[in-house]
């Protein structure tokens, strides 16, 4: 086993050579040119290979692919560097690389991987087909259709809030092929290729602006059976570990990312004159050590997954503390920008929740509130898995009003 002192020379040689790599590969450029769809999708793209090519841009990957087999440490490093770098995130490619991946590594034949997996470190863009109208995020409510005939499976339905959807080639969907039974048990886990005939993708105009996520259509879509993960039947337990994959190392990147850009509130209290009103002074402060609270759960949870004590419910606290912060820090920013801050200017496609655009940051904050688990279920989760607080009732129903 590799002792302390080497480990840690180990992870410094690597910061220096991956921070030495940034300097010379990294987009400089990239928040001018990401005003347009176009020039977000080219940068994201050209990004992406440059990381794959110097054997970073999948370092959770198993050993045997280009750049895989990290350790969790090495990972943090790696997330830490891309954030003090300031580099575009990987907005296109995350799902890709995380959810379809870890799905097929986990539940894909061998034939399925030798597909899709080389197609993905050539960025082929994947997104995910879970939420529906009518049943949100739960997944036990899915109502897409999808009857085997012969050797493919005719899918029609609808599904909602796929992110980069309208950009994707390829989707990861749950379909229900049964009624019988729990509503778990009869759902289906396929592979969707976007291009079949028979599927619409619209893009979803959000609030401050951006397009991230679209709605697909499914018109009699035909899925080769081969495009099935697991048996039929099984969706329920694949995508349970297509959802684990979210809980990785991302709020460790984004925690970091948040704080780098507190100079950004600095450089507004500075330029604004206010440098000696205490109050706002002292405020700061206090949103200072908020985020540092949230980094050092973000450091603590990744040190009790290497160490093997990570508790079912650890992630929920990361991720509630940072949503919270979030919207502290967004709204801190549009306070501090008065008037001109709350007009409505055009957005970096694909900058993250701290771009200084702070009516954009602000509104678009609040989506960390309900994306991956909304704070209430993350509440749930800690209130029953960590204190050990009595479970929600589950037979509860409203009294309708006199």
């Amino acid at each position: 086993m590799i002792g302390e002192a080497a480990l840690t020379e180990a992870l410094d040689t690597l910061r220096h050579s991956f921070r030495a790599w940034l300097s010379a590969e990294a987009p400089q450029d990239w928040r001018a040119t990401c005003t347009t769809h176009d020039g977000f999708l080219a940068t994201q793209r050209a990004w992406f290979a440059k990381l794959a090519a110097g054997g970073y841009a999948v370092p959770h990957w198993p050993a045997e692919w280009p750049g895989g087999g990290r350790s969790l440490a090495e990972q943090k490093v790696i997330y830490e560097e891309l954030a003090r770098a300031d580099t575009p995130r990987l907005l296109l490619s995350f799902m890709s690389t995380y959810h379809a991946a870890s799905t097929l590594l986990e539940w894909g034949s061998a034939e399925q991987q030798a597909r899709y997996l080389p197609r993905i470190l050539e960025g082929e863009i994947w997104c995910q087909g879970f939420s529906e109208p009518n049943a949100g995020s739960d997944l036990a409510n899915v109502r897409t259709r999808a009857e085997r005939r012969g050797d493919v499976y005719v899918v029609s339905g609808q599904k909602l809030w796929s992110t980069m959807g309208q950009f994707a080639d390829m989707c990861l969907l749950l379909v229900r092929t049964s009624s019988e039974g729990a509503k778990q048990a009869g759902l289906t886990y396929l592979l969707l290729d976007l291009k079949a005939p028979g599927v619409t993708a619209r893009p979803i105009h959000q609030i401050h602006g951006d397009e991230e996520f679209a709605e697909l259509f499914l018109d009699e879509v035909e899925v080769p059976v081969a495009n099935r993960l697991g048996a039929e039947g099984q969706g329920w337990a694949v995508a349970q570990s297509t959802l684990s994959s979210e809980r990785g190392l991302t709020l460790l990147e984004l925690s970091a990312r948040m704080r780098g850009a507190l100079w950004r509130i600095a450089d507004l209290i500075h330029n604004g004159g206010r440098g000696d009103d205490v109050g706002l002074l002292r405020d700061f402060g206090r949103l200072a050590t908020k985020i540092d609270a949230t980094c050092a759960l973000a450091d603590q949870f990744l040190a009790n997954r290497i160490a093997g004590e990570e508790r079912v419910g650890d992630a929920s606290l990361v991720k509630l503390s940072y949503s919270r912060t979030l919207r502290d820090f967004t709204a801190f920013g549009l306070r501090l920008g008065g008037l001109r801050s709350q007009y409505h200017d055009p957005i970096v496609y694909g900058g993250g929740m701290e771009t200084g655009n702070w009516m954009a940051d602000f509104m678009n904050s609040y989506a960390w509130t309900i994306a991956g688990g909304s704070d209430e279920v993350q509440r749930n989760i800690i209130a029953e898995r960590l204190l050990g607080m009595p479970r929600e009732p589950r037979t509860w129903t409203l009294e309708p009003s006199a």
